[in-house]
């Protein structure tokens, strides 16, 4: 196994472990209020992304103000949504509808990016879809707002991924963290005013854990792209469903049944096929970055800030 993808492993799985913390503070915190703190110490990690030559007084000289604005509002908006649900429903369950991100990447590749794509992967990403509606149920159970919010964080994840292929190349990669970041906490900041709870001891180290976990995951992508095809390490993110199964049952009472292991089977399979039917131009949709492999190999495209 090549280091780049164990790498990969580590970083996707430190993620996971910055979730499942995200969920013990259900009651207890307000999403806006988890959001500030945990990107104030996603910093520390972060200070080394920079790129030797690249200057910090250097991060808003930007070519494309208005598309890295309206991308650092759909990328808070995704964070928030994603967190909201992390603490309303079960992880697995928003993980999986999280996973739709592709669908919605897909979608806006053909109207904004004027992209061709094949049958092959339209039938796959339906696929995942279905698999969505055999974890969530719909008719069948009782749906959350947390389920909703998840759904809001997978298309707003897919614009902000969207946006970012259409700067691609004309921004720095410390613009595009730089912008980010600063709409995680300004936009987190002021709207944890509303509803601001005094921190415990024990409160404000979970929340710089989450931070320190989300920055570090951050740089190991970063390192795997750099050792191993994007080819290889695109299908590891599905590592962090077996990850919400396993913290859910451990430590949240969390035990999906039968037929929603099944549904979460489907959609790790469908995700991962389509990542091999993209040939040529595979790409890592997540949360927090989005990469292409091309013919000359792993191509950096950008690692943005924990969308926590």
């Amino acid at each position: 196994m090549p280091f780049g993808v164990l790498i990969a492993l580590l970083s996707y799985s430190l993620y996971s472990c910055g979730d499942a913390l995200v969920k013990s503070f259900t009651g207890q915190l307000g999403v806006f209020e988890i959001g500030f703190f945990a990107n104030i110490f996603a910093l520390v990690p972060a200070v080394f992304a920079k790129r030797p030559g690249e200057h910090w007084r250097q991060a808003f000289r930007l070519s494309n103000p208005w598309l890295l604005h309206i991308r650092g509002v759909a990328a808070l908006i995704s964070s928030v949504a994603i967190t909201y649900s992390f603490t309303t429903i079960p992880l697995a369950e928003a993980y999986s509808i999280a996973f739709l991100q592709p669908l919605f990447i897909s979608l806006m590749s053909v109207i904004l990016l004027k992209e061709q794509v094949n049958p092959t992967r339209w039938v796959l990403i339906a696929l995942s879809f279905v698999g969505v509606l055999v974890v969530v149920r719909p008719g069948f159970r009782e749906l959350h707002l947390g389920h909703l919010t998840a759904l809001i964080a997978a298309f707003a994840g897919g614009t902000s991924t969207t946006l970012l292929r259409m700067v691609s190349g004309r921004e720095t990669r410390l613009s595009v963290i730089a912008m980010n970041g600063a709409y995680q906490i300004a936009g987190n900041g002021v709207l944890m005013l509303f509803a601001f709870s005094m921190l415990t001891w024990p409160q404000f180290g979970r929340l710089a854990a989450i931070g320190l976990l989300g920055g570090t995951a951050q740089l190991l992508i970063i390192a795997a792209l750099n050792r191993a095809p994007a080819s290889r390490i695109a299908p590891i993110q599905y590592v962090q469903l077996l990850w919400a199964i396993a913290f859910g049952a451990l430590f949240y009472a969390e035990f999906p049944d039968f037929v929603g292991i099944l549904g979460l089977i489907v959609v790790v399979l469908a995700g991962i096929a389509t990542i091999f039917a993209d040939g040529a131009r595979t790409r890592i949709a997540g949360r927090w970055s989005e990469f292409r492999a091309r013919k000359e190999g792993p191509k950096f495209t950008e690692v943005e800030g924990p969308e926590i």
